[in-house]
This record gives C-alpha cells, sequence and structure tokens, in this order.
C-alpha cells in the first residue's frame, strides 16, 4: 500500500484551523469578560474630602489617579480613598476643585484584567463643592 503524498496536507490544515478558531474564542471570551467588568458596577458610592493628589500616569495607557484625604474628626488622621478617573470633563471639574472639601461619586469595578484601564478600581463620574 503507497500512501498519497498529500495524505498529511488536510491533517496540517485542520489542526491550524482549529488552533486559530481556539485563539479568536479565546480573544473574544477575553473580550467580552473585559466589556462585563467596566460596564458593571459591583458597589456605587460617595466620598467627602480634600482631593490632595490627581495626575495623569502611565506608559501606554494614560489614566488620571488621585487620592482623597476623608477627615471624621478633625486633628485626626484622615483616611486616604485612592480612585481613577476616565472621563476628562470630569478631570478637568477636579483639578479646578482642588484645595476645596469635595464630594466624589463613584462606581467600583471588581476583576478588571489590567491596569491599563486604571490602577484602583474606583471610578469617578462626578464632583461637587461640599459647604
Amino acid at each position: 500500500m503507497a500512501s498519497t503524498p498529500s495524505a498529511g496536507a488536510p491533517r496540517a490544515k485542520n489542526w491550524l484551523v482549529w488552533f486559530i478558531g481556539f485563539i479568536v474564542v479565546l480573544v473574544a471570551l477575553l473580550a467580552g469578560y473585559t466589556w462585563l467588568v467596566l460596564n458593571w458596577s459591583y458597589s456605587t458610592g460617595e466620598r467627602a474630602g480634600y482631593v490632595q493628589k490627581f495626575s495623569q500616569k502611565g506608559w501606554l495607557c494614560k489614566t488620571w489617579e488621585g487620592e482623597i484625604a476623608i477627615v471624621a474628626i478633625p486633628g485626626s488622621l484622615p483616611e486616604i480613598f485612592r480612585f481613577t478617573v476616565r472621563d476628562d470633563k470630569v478631570a478637568a471639574a477636579i483639578n479646578a476643585q482642588m484645595g476645596k472639601r469635595v464630594s466624589i461619586a463613584y462606581e467600583q469595578h471588581v476583576g478588571i484584567p489590567s491596569t491599563c484601564f486604571g490602577e484602583t478600581g474606583y471610578y469617578v463620574s462626578k464632583i461637587h463643592v461640599v459647604e
């Protein structure tokens, strides 16, 4: 029995199609997971305090990262709350209110697969000055 020279070619092609299909499905699952965790919030809330640090950071993916000092009782040590801002309009509003007591509204997102979307899971959506 003589084997045909092209008998191995369909097997190699079949393996390549399966491999490429597996990679495509894997990338689609990762993209879907990333979309889900960025659009579904685990919790929402507000924090009030003084923005003490706010800057744009990152080598490739630039995000606005900040810290707000929450002082419960005057004279006590402040609690530091770290947050991320994805919207440039909100970042401009925060920069305009530096040094004032502010309240920030945030959403917490859990399970974000990369720091490219921000260093924290707390994304600020709006800010207003507290009197």
